[in-house]
């Protein structure tokens, strides 16, 4: 009975992510037919694992609009943030039935006032996730001699099950199948790090910099700190059981998410965070330094005609009666 509902939502989730996994099929090829025409070999692992990191790169480029719009939702909620702790305050330890339907109707009135939407935030990852469930399914089958559904052919895929890199790591293993082959667990190891090392810094640039004081005050910031965390703890047990492809594509987001969170808190900073501030401080001393060639080039003008060495011709007094 459990297998036959486990065997049915799974056929049924591959049905809805057909159309995507023929969309990444179709990046991953493209990718390795390109390095492949650069003279890489077609069967090397490298050149499956910069196919794979061309794929996240057109995939996470793709989706930034997505992303513009989920710190711009985010943003509208940090605004109303206070008005919505005046109403939680308001009915802070009341339980009864009144007062928690009147709490309910107060909070969603601000928000349509505001044009807020407090899943409209989460609604960018939500969209996501049939994307990164392709891709993941995509990689899993390919390591694994699982013919693909577009153009990932049978030739393809068996060249990239048993692709290795440098030849002594093959892509389809992880530490637990590893079986004490060195480089795969030296490889792995060290992607573990560095992927926990880029969600590390991409979360803690996040809460030191892009924060307002009233965020940091509220329960949602300790949440934050407590998965800061327990992110390494996630990404310790990925690294043991995923294969090398795999990782290669989590590292390469993890990279692309770290950067692209560094330019959003430089360039879009939370109003009132220490990145905001940082911000108008750099602004004011660009403002400052054309200020100072502007007053440079005007400088002649401001002080008048300098004098002419021609000597001036004395006026009758008559003369100058008839001029005024």
């Amino acid at each position: 009975m459990i297998p036959d509902i486990i065997t049915n939502f799974t056929n049924f989730f591959g049905t809805i992510l057909w159309p995507i996994k023929w969309v990444v099929e179709l990046l991953l090829v493209t990718w390795h037919q390109i390095f492949t025409f650069l003279g890489m070999d077609p069967d090397a692992g490298l050149t499956w694992v910069l196919s794979v990191v061309g794929l996240v790169l057109v995939i996470r480029a793709a989706l930034i609009p997505i992303f513009v719009r989920q710190i711009k939702s985010q943003r509208r909620m940090q605004e109303v943030a206070p008005q919505l702790k005046k109403i939680q305050d308001k009915y802070k330890g009341k339980k009864d039935q009144f007062s928690r339907e009147a709490m309910s109707r107060e909070t969603m009135e601000l928000y349509r006032k505001t044009g807020t939407n407090p899943l409209s935030s989460c609604l960018p990852l939500l969209i996501q996730m049939p994307i990164f469930f392709s891709l993941f399914s995509v990689l899993h089958n390919a390591q694994t001699g699982i013919n693909g559904i577009g153009l990932l052919n049978k030739t393809l895929s068996n060249s990239f099950g048993h692709a290795s890199l440098f030849g002594v790591a093959p892509l389809h293993l992880a530490i637990s199948t590893a079986k004490g082959n060195v480089a795969v667990i030296v490889i792995a190891v060290t992607m573990v790090v560095l992927m926990t090392a880029s969600q590390f810094i991409t979360q803690l640039q996040l809460m030191s910099k892009n924060q307002s004081a009233e965020m940091k005050a509220s329960p949602m910031f300790r949440q934050q700190r407590i998965l800061l965390y327990i992110l390494p703890l996630v990404f310790a047990f990925s690294g043991y059981s995923f294969p090398l492809g795999v990782m290669f594509y989590w590292l390469t987001t993890n990279i692309w998410t770290m950067g692209q969170q560094f330019l959003v808190i430089r360039n879009m900073p939370t109003p009132g965070s220490e990145a905001a501030l940082a911000r108008e401080a750099r602004i004011a001393r660009r403002t400052q330094r054309r200020g100072f060639t502007v007053v440079e080039d005007v400088a002649p003008a401001l002080e008048g005609p300098k004098p002419s060495n021609q000597r001036s011709q004395p006026v009758s007094k008559n003369r100058a009666k008839k001029k005024r």
